[in-house]
């Protein structure tokens, strides 16, 4: 461990310091991609039936359609993370905006299927940026106390995500009642990330990103705009520990020098495997199911009243919206089960709830059929995948890399396992829809039952003590994870 004892009463400060407007102002301004994240694959699911009648496109477009998205995003957040370790938190959320915003202009513009395509990359791009950086922020600045609900409730803006799109899209097909209102709904997502841009004008430098690159006394000033506490003692405190550069690892040589390659190296793989595996296999089911349940109903004929493409979607929002409301039941519930039970009891739990949830599915429909599919059963799958899903692997392979890895290697820790997570997701959109073209909607279904069960198993294989430590530097003491015990993070 590198660390003044000046840097350690900082440390101190910001961790015990209670939850003021300015912590809840930073997680809002935060949760932009995750939120928008939602908003995009909600908003491309609901999409995908104009588009279809628009440029006339067959399965495997509509494949490459939804998995252009989620591919922008690999890339997006295995150099958005890494760069913000080098560069700052700051300058990357505003850089992944912009990002944003010139992606969904070339998608709304798009004369044609190819060109909505890339447009949708380039949107990916900047949600990528964001999911490693801004749990990175979140992470660095909430305190102990309440570090474990904030990093929940960050994610818990995909959902939000989903409420939004689902309003925002009806009223757009409100006022356009035609094919090519998925043009509005391109507008919609230029409109919502500079929202954001905005406000995260005014944001401050994480204190810790800014203590690793030893700007302590920066680092002080930051701590002083955000919580109530002595300016005169925080500026003392920073001038004392001068150009001393802030560096609690496992291994804190091995850290500075081989840098982003020290996550691959003895000290951390096990937890970059923890980090990366369970979140891949998680995001192959989330996103394909996700991405694709306005169309999954529609195949299971809850639209069949409705006569028209547009008053089908109204019709396919509106069942989808039912079954996204038990997203936020579920991560709501993840408030609780946390901070109680750690991160990967819930872990495991939850991929066996989604295996369970998807299974349900496949009995409904064998002993029902599609043409006269079992509604009851069918809705309870949907919400025991969502439940489960939220209430464990959606919620903590989110939140754990941020604690998994020490600041010199959260940012990229966190976007490796993002980016990972993204493979997972482009994967499950582009091949979901051949499988069931191909297959028939069963086979999709038991596809994501055996990944999902995958996620508990590795999950449970890969787990590791971190030890009941609130502050982040205390879970890279170099006996955390040795034999001495401890709860499960």
């Amino acid at each position: 461990m590198q660390q003044t004892p000046q840097q350690q009463a900082m440390l101190a400060m910001l961790d015990r310091a209670p939850m003021g407007w300015p912590h809840y102002w930073i997680f809002l301004l935060s949760t932009g991609g995750t939120m928008l994240g939602g908003v995009s694959v909600f908003t491309l699911g609901v999409a995908m039936p104009l588009l279809v009648q628009s440029f006339a496109i067959d399965a495997a477009m509509q494949g490459l359609l939804g998995a252009a998205l989620l591919a922008g995003a690999v890339p997006g957040a295995a150099l958005g993370g890494a760069l913000a370790d080098r560069f700052g938190r700051k300058p990357l959320m505003l850089i992944d905006t912009v990002v944003m915003i010139v992606g969904a202009l070339i998608a709304a513009f798009a004369g044609d299927a190819t060109l909505l395509a890339f447009g949708l990359f380039v949107f990916g791009v900047g949600v990528g940026i964001d999911y490693p950086v801004s749990s990175s922020y979140v992470a660095e600045w909430m305190p102990a106390a309440a570090r474990s609900r904030v990093m929940v409730a960050t994610i818990t803006f995909q959902a939000v995500g989903f409420m939004v799109a689902a309003a925002l899209t009806a009223a757009i097909l409100g006022f356009v009642d035609a094919a090519y209102a998925w043009r509005g709904f391109m507008a919609m997502l230029v409109a919502l990330p500079l929202l954001f841009l905005l406000g995260r004008l005014a944001m401050r430098e994480s204190p810790r990103w800014l203590m690793g690159q030893g700007r302590n006394r920066a680092a002080a000033d930051a701590i002083g705009a955000v919580i109530t506490a002595d300016r005169a003692q925080l500026a003392a405190l920073g001038d004392a520990s001068a150009g001393a550069v802030h560096l609690v690892a496992k291994t804190p040589e091995e850290v500075k020098k081989r840098g982003i390659a020290a996550l691959f190296g003895s000290a951390y793989r096990r937890r970059t495997a923890l980090a990366c595996v369970p979140w891949f296999l998680m995001d192959i089911a989330s996103y394909g199911i996700g991405l694709f349940t306005p169309m999954l109903l529609a195949d299971l004929h809850f639209s069949s009243a409705r006569s028209g493409v547009v008053a089908a979607d109204f019709s396919d929002i509106r069942g989808t919206s039912l079954i996204d409301v038990f997203l936020v039941v579920g991560f709501l519930a993840a408030f609780w089960v946390i901070p109680r039970y750690g991160h990967l009891r819930p872990q495991v739990l939850g991929f066996l709830g989604m295996t369970i949830g998807m299974l349900v599915l496949v009995a409904a429909l064998w002993s029902s059929g599609p043409a006269h599919p079992a509604v009851a059963a069918i809705f309870a799958g949907f919400i025991l995948f969502n439940l489960a899903m939220n209430v464990g692997p959606h919620s903590t392979t989110f939140a754990l890399p941020a604690e998994l890895f020490p600041t010199q290697l959260r940012g990229a820790g966190s976007g490796f396992a993002s980016a990972a997570a993204k493979v997972g997701a482009a994967l499950g959109a582009f091949f979901l829809p051949v499988v069931k073209a191909e297959y028939g909607l069963s086979a999709v279904l038991v596809l994501v039952a055996v990944v999902s069960l995958a996620g508990a198993l590795v999950t449970a294989v890969l787990v590791e003590e971190l030890g009941g430590a609130k502050s982040l530097e205390a879970r890279h003491a170099p006996d955390v994870g040795d034999a001495s015990g401890g709860s499960p993070a």
